[in-house]
Protein backbone atom coordinates (compact mmCIF):
# COMPACT_ATOMS: atom_id res chain seq x y z
CA UNK A 1 0.00 0.00 0.00
CA UNK A 2 2.92 1.96 0.70
CA UNK A 3 4.25 2.00 -3.23
CA UNK A 4 0.59 3.27 -4.44
CA UNK A 5 0.73 6.04 -1.76
CA UNK A 6 4.13 7.15 -2.44
CA UNK A 7 5.96 6.00 0.48
CA UNK A 8 9.75 5.69 -0.44
CA UNK A 9 11.11 2.90 1.75
CA UNK A 10 13.94 1.80 0.09
CA UNK A 11 17.50 3.93 0.28
CA UNK A 12 18.23 6.90 -1.46
CA UNK A 13 21.66 8.68 -2.44
CA UNK A 14 23.30 10.60 0.41
CA UNK A 15 23.48 14.13 0.68
CA UNK A 16 23.78 17.26 2.73
CA UNK A 17 21.35 20.14 2.31
CA UNK A 18 23.95 23.25 1.88
CA UNK A 19 20.95 26.01 1.25
CA UNK A 20 17.37 26.08 1.30
CA UNK A 21 15.34 29.00 -0.07
CA UNK A 22 11.30 28.56 -1.30
CA UNK A 23 12.33 27.81 -4.80
CA UNK A 24 15.03 24.92 -4.37
CA UNK A 25 17.33 22.81 -2.44
CA UNK A 26 21.24 23.23 -2.87
CA UNK A 27 22.63 19.81 -2.05
CA UNK A 28 26.25 18.28 -1.77
CA UNK A 29 25.94 14.77 -2.82
CA UNK A 30 28.31 11.64 -1.59
CA UNK A 31 29.93 9.63 -3.81
CA UNK A 32 28.34 6.76 -4.83
CA UNK A 33 28.31 3.75 -7.45
CA UNK A 34 25.53 3.39 -10.47
CA UNK A 35 24.64 0.82 -12.81
CA UNK A 36 23.50 2.44 -16.07
CA UNK A 37 22.57 1.94 -19.61
CA UNK A 38 22.24 4.83 -22.73
CA UNK A 39 19.85 3.99 -25.49
CA UNK A 40 18.73 6.43 -28.00
CA UNK A 41 16.28 8.90 -27.84
CA UNK A 42 13.13 8.98 -28.92
CA UNK A 43 12.88 5.49 -28.04
CA UNK A 44 10.35 4.64 -24.69
CA UNK A 45 11.67 7.12 -22.26
CA UNK A 46 11.95 4.27 -19.58
CA UNK A 47 13.39 2.12 -22.31
CA UNK A 48 16.33 1.53 -20.04
CA UNK A 49 14.33 0.49 -16.80
CA UNK A 50 14.10 -3.37 -17.58
CA UNK A 51 17.58 -3.65 -18.73
CA UNK A 52 18.57 -2.30 -15.26
CA UNK A 53 15.88 -4.04 -13.74
CA UNK A 54 17.14 -7.43 -14.91
CA UNK A 55 20.58 -6.40 -13.70
CA UNK A 56 19.66 -6.17 -9.93
CA UNK A 57 16.71 -8.88 -10.28
CA UNK A 58 13.76 -6.48 -10.02
CA UNK A 59 11.82 -8.67 -12.19
CA UNK A 60 12.96 -12.13 -12.11
CA UNK A 61 16.72 -13.73 -11.55
CA UNK A 62 19.46 -11.14 -11.37
CA UNK A 63 21.73 -10.69 -14.54
CA UNK A 64 24.74 -10.37 -13.46
CA UNK A 65 27.99 -12.98 -13.02
CA UNK A 66 26.93 -13.47 -9.11
CA UNK A 67 23.46 -14.02 -9.42
CA UNK A 68 23.20 -11.81 -6.62
CA UNK A 69 20.02 -9.59 -5.89
CA UNK A 70 20.62 -6.15 -5.75
CA UNK A 71 18.07 -4.51 -3.25
CA UNK A 72 15.87 -1.11 -5.22
CA UNK A 73 17.04 1.94 -4.06
CA UNK A 74 15.56 5.25 -5.23
CA UNK A 75 15.42 7.27 -7.47
CA UNK A 76 15.34 6.19 -10.95
CA UNK A 77 17.96 8.78 -12.82
CA UNK A 78 17.80 9.80 -16.79
CA UNK A 79 20.00 12.11 -18.46
CA UNK A 80 21.41 13.32 -21.33
CA UNK A 81 18.41 13.82 -23.79
CA UNK A 82 17.83 17.75 -25.34
CA UNK A 83 14.12 18.67 -24.69
CA UNK A 84 12.86 21.49 -27.29
CA UNK A 85 12.57 24.87 -25.59
CA UNK A 86 13.18 28.33 -25.82
CA UNK A 87 15.79 28.14 -23.66
CA UNK A 88 18.80 26.00 -23.84
CA UNK A 89 17.81 23.76 -21.28
CA UNK A 90 19.34 20.15 -22.03
CA UNK A 91 18.36 16.71 -20.99
CA UNK A 92 16.22 14.25 -19.26
CA UNK A 93 13.52 12.29 -21.38
CA UNK A 94 10.91 12.66 -24.36
CA UNK A 95 11.75 12.83 -27.84
CA UNK A 96 14.53 13.93 -29.73
CA UNK A 97 17.73 13.66 -31.22
CA UNK A 98 20.97 12.01 -29.32
CA UNK A 99 21.00 9.58 -26.50
CA UNK A 100 19.58 9.01 -23.16
CA UNK A 101 21.16 7.31 -19.94
CA UNK A 102 19.00 5.67 -17.15
CA UNK A 103 20.87 5.20 -14.04
CA UNK A 104 20.17 3.16 -10.70
CA UNK A 105 22.04 3.74 -7.57
CA UNK A 106 23.54 0.90 -6.16
CA UNK A 107 23.13 0.66 -2.24
CA UNK A 108 25.80 1.86 -0.54
CA UNK A 109 25.68 -0.37 2.30
CA UNK A 110 26.81 -3.02 0.14
CA UNK A 111 29.11 -1.21 -2.42
CA UNK A 112 31.42 1.52 -1.74
CA UNK A 113 33.60 1.08 -5.62
CA UNK A 114 31.98 -0.28 -8.37
CA UNK A 115 34.70 -3.16 -8.59
CA UNK A 116 32.56 -4.00 -5.41
CA UNK A 117 29.28 -4.66 -7.69
CA UNK A 118 28.54 -7.97 -9.56
CA UNK A 119 29.16 -7.68 -13.14
CA UNK A 120 26.23 -7.07 -15.34
CA UNK A 121 25.63 -10.29 -18.12
CA UNK A 122 24.16 -7.52 -20.14
CA UNK A 123 26.86 -5.68 -22.27
CA UNK A 124 24.32 -2.82 -22.29
CA UNK A 125 24.92 -2.15 -18.44
CA UNK A 126 28.03 -0.36 -17.51
CA UNK A 127 28.68 -0.08 -13.41
CA UNK A 128 30.49 2.73 -12.36
CA UNK A 129 31.95 5.49 -9.40
CA UNK A 130 29.81 8.37 -9.43
CA UNK A 131 31.61 11.21 -8.02
CA UNK A 132 30.36 13.89 -5.32
CA UNK A 133 28.19 16.44 -6.69
CA UNK A 134 26.85 19.95 -5.68
CA UNK A 135 23.07 20.03 -7.64
CA UNK A 136 20.05 23.04 -7.09
CA UNK A 137 17.03 20.33 -6.47
CA UNK A 138 13.52 21.25 -7.08
CA UNK A 139 10.87 19.02 -5.93
CA UNK A 140 7.34 18.12 -7.63
CA UNK A 141 4.80 15.69 -7.75
CA UNK A 142 2.68 14.20 -10.43
CA UNK A 143 3.74 12.91 -13.50
CA UNK A 144 7.16 13.65 -14.95
CA UNK A 145 5.77 14.39 -18.63
CA UNK A 146 7.93 16.45 -20.60
CA UNK A 147 6.08 19.86 -20.48
CA UNK A 148 6.25 19.31 -16.55
CA UNK A 149 10.18 18.23 -16.24
CA UNK A 150 10.69 21.51 -18.92
CA UNK A 151 9.08 23.37 -17.13
CA UNK A 152 10.02 22.75 -14.21
CA UNK A 153 14.33 22.78 -15.20
CA UNK A 154 13.55 26.53 -17.05
CA UNK A 155 11.73 27.76 -13.55
CA UNK A 156 15.00 26.39 -11.59
CA UNK A 157 17.39 27.62 -14.21
CA UNK A 158 15.64 31.32 -14.06
CA UNK A 159 16.01 30.96 -9.82
CA UNK A 160 19.34 29.84 -10.01
CA UNK A 161 20.24 33.13 -12.21
CA UNK A 162 17.98 35.48 -10.33
CA UNK A 163 20.05 34.24 -7.10
CA UNK A 164 23.63 34.61 -8.71
CA UNK A 165 24.44 30.84 -9.32
CA UNK A 166 26.07 28.93 -11.65
CA UNK A 167 25.17 26.16 -13.36
CA UNK A 168 27.85 24.15 -14.61
CA UNK A 169 26.38 20.88 -16.76
CA UNK A 170 23.42 19.84 -17.73
CA UNK A 171 20.14 18.65 -15.70
CA UNK A 172 18.50 15.20 -14.13
CA UNK A 173 15.54 14.12 -13.39
CA UNK A 174 14.93 11.54 -10.61
CA UNK A 175 11.92 9.84 -10.15
CA UNK A 176 11.36 8.47 -6.46
CA UNK A 177 8.08 6.15 -7.12
CA UNK A 178 6.87 3.37 -9.14
CA UNK A 179 4.39 3.83 -12.02
CA UNK A 180 1.24 2.62 -9.98
CA UNK A 181 2.27 4.98 -7.85
CA UNK A 182 -0.84 7.41 -7.38
CA UNK A 183 0.23 10.59 -9.68
CA UNK A 184 -0.29 13.50 -6.55
CA UNK A 185 1.65 11.29 -4.13
CA UNK A 186 4.78 10.87 -6.64
CA UNK A 187 7.90 12.04 -6.07
CA UNK A 188 9.98 13.77 -8.87
CA UNK A 189 12.83 16.08 -9.03
CA UNK A 190 14.77 17.89 -11.42
CA UNK A 191 18.52 18.82 -11.07
CA UNK A 192 20.80 20.96 -12.14
CA UNK A 193 24.58 20.60 -11.26
CA UNK A 194 25.98 23.88 -9.79
CA UNK A 195 29.42 25.67 -9.03
CA UNK A 196 31.08 25.12 -5.75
Amino acid sequence: MGLLLGKITVETPKYEVLHTCPDYEIRSYSPCVVAEVTYPAGHDRDAGFKILADYIGALGPPQNRRIEKIPMTAPVITAGEKIAMTAPVLTAGGKGGGEVTMRFVLPSSEYARADEAPAPLDERVAVRDEAAGKYAVARFSGVATEAAVAERVERLRMSLERDGRRVVGEYVLARYNPPWTLPPLRTNEVMLPVED
